[in-house]
């Protein structure tokens, strides 16, 4: 038998959480606020569906479902609400967001939950960089909620009121690691993995033989460009390459980048956004390599969802994003760990 002491539900551990644990409910609160005065609408989507997602390296949870015949059928806990608010979105709903509980596989640490809440929202119509105004009013109004003049994690200070500073990939590339990320980008989006090695080889950055385009550009990321950013103000890395963004859009006038961009506070990634993909064909060539992909590497694959490919040629123009609602709780608290800021940790 454990020993009660050590659980988060142990008296005097739940009592040194619990101003955390108020501060996180007085900021969603807040966010709700912010976007029901902009008239959008909160959604509920069902956490059960017939796919995890169909990114590569995102793993889901797996479940059985029994049907009232019996017959039992796969299926997962999603890991965002993005699917079902997208068939919204299809529906005819044109701004929604949902505070959503996703499960995320091979994921536990300081900043990670196998459990965690996204904020989702969509604006149908809008431009992707509407997305980017939006996070960092989101960012501040935290921080005014705890009164907090400045975020802090892992010892970095980013001040959530200034002007983000917004930073394309292949520029970061070129000041933290001074590799031209777009010489290894053919004009068509496809990727040159032998011309990003060299380039690593050049900048002294380790790689394995048979790495991808993909997980070099991983490598730079965590080893030299992810540390530098969000310190002393908020930074939005924009225009990551297309290869990089399977549920994005292209960047109109150049095929090698996409409409996509991620939030960074105190070097942590807080959300990731997109201009959505509406085109059916090219979404499904771009899951189909996405599973092709993670069955290389992981020797599984999840299903497409069908529906969702059915429902896109009805969806509108739309801007989506997600944030990790934790993780700004953590940092608009000062927390140390994401599990410090859930009501109820997985144990």
């Amino acid at each position: 038998m454990t020993n009660p002491a050590d659980h988060w539900w142990a008296p005097h551990r739940h009592a040194e959480r619990r101003t955390l644990l108020l501060a996180r409910n007085r900021i969603q609160r807040a966010l709700r606020e912010m976007l029901d005065a902009q008239d959008f609408i909160e959604v509920d989507p069902a956490g059960l569906q017939v796919t995890p997602s169909n990114e590569a390296h995102l793993h889901g949870f797996a479940t059985t479902a029994i049907g009232n015949d019996g017959a039992p059928r796969q299926m997962y806990l999603h890991t965002s609400p993005e699917f079902a608010m997208k068939k919204l979105l299809a529906a005819g709903e044109v701004a929604i967001y949902a505070f959503a509980h996703v499960w995320r596989n091979r994921e536990r640490g300081r900043l990670h939950s196998p459990e965690f809440t996204m904020l989702e929202w969509y604006r149908a119509g809008a431009d992707y960089t509407q997305l980017m105004d939006d996070t960092c009013a989101m960012i501040a109004r935290a921080a005014e909620i705890t009164g907090a003049s400045q975020l802090y994690y892992n010892g970095v200070a980013c001040d959530p009121y200034a002007a983000p500073e917004r930073l394309s990939v292949a520029d970061a590339f070129q000041r933290y690691a001074g590799i031209d990320l777009l010489q290894s980008i053919q004009p068509d989006g496809s990727t040159d993995a032998a011309a990003l090695a060299r380039a690593l080889d050049q900048a002294g950055i380790s790689h394995c033989a048979d790495d991808t385009w993909s997980d070099m550009l991983s490598r730079v990321l965590v080893a030299r460009v992810e540390p530098h950013l969000g310190h002393g103000r908020i930074t939005i890395l924009d225009q990551y390459p297309a290869a990089e963004a399977a549920l994005a859009r292209r960047l109109p006038g150049d095929a090698r980048l996409s409409e996509r961009f991620e939030v960074y506070a105190c070097g942590v990634e807080l959300a990731n956004g997109f201009g959505e993909l509406t085109d059916a064909d090219e979404q499904r060539r771009r899951f189909t390599a996405e599973m092709d992909e993670k069955e290389r590497i992981y020797a599984e694959r999840y299903p497409i969802d069908e529906s969702l490919l059915a429902a896109l040629p009805l969806m509108p123009p739309t801007a989506g994003i997600a944030l990790g609602f934790d993780r700004l709780v953590m940092l608009a608290t000062g927390a140390p760990r994401i599990d410090d800021v859930i009501w109820t940790p997985v144990e």
